[in-house]
């Protein structure tokens, strides 16, 4: 007796399979770029957000990347480490801690958004301008459906 086997879409036929062909693509492109600066694409997200602002303690900085306070203070750490940023104790209760780039943070930044310009522009150049507003604002809507408000940093 033969058995029938269930059908099953292909995966080429599922959105969800190019979109993550695509992220990965471009992902990978940008933590090569960022990996030749001794940067990680979760160390650029964090630079990237604390530029222009004033000092931020742990807990706000967490607040606005949609990450734990644990994964701040390990990102933190590595960024410390590499002279990029300081934490600073509070002066009136040293349990509070700030977070700020350091002068050499602050200026690494506008080199790895150059970096981020140059893979955004080798992995979307081909696209026509409509092609890419579309593009763009089929992610934003995606994104404002499901509520997606954390900022992606694999």
């Amino acid at each position: 007796m033969k058995h029938k086997r269930p059908q099953a879409a292909a995966l080429e036929d599922h959105l969800g399979y190019w979109l993550r062909l695509v992220s990965n693509h471009v992902s990978q492109g940008f933590a090569r770029k960022l990996d030749g600066r001794g940067v990680t694409v979760a160390e650029w997200v964090v630079l990237r957000e604390m530029l222009h602002q004033p000092p931020l303690a742990p807990s706000q900085l967490a607040g606005r990347l949609g990450l734990t306070r644990g994964a701040i203070s390990k990102l933190a750490d590595r960024l410390i480490a590499k002279r990029l940023i300081l934490r600073r104790a509070g002066q009136d209760d040293l349990r509070f801690q700030s977070l700020e780039l350091t002068q050499q943070g602050a200026e690494l930044v506008p080199e790895l958004a150059a970096l981020a310009d140059q893979n955004e522009a080798e992995c979307f150049g081909h696209l026509g301008k409509a092609e890419r507003l579309a593009l763009h604002e089929a992610m934003q809507a995606l994104a404002r459906h499901h509520s997606l408000t954390s900022k992606p940093i694999d």
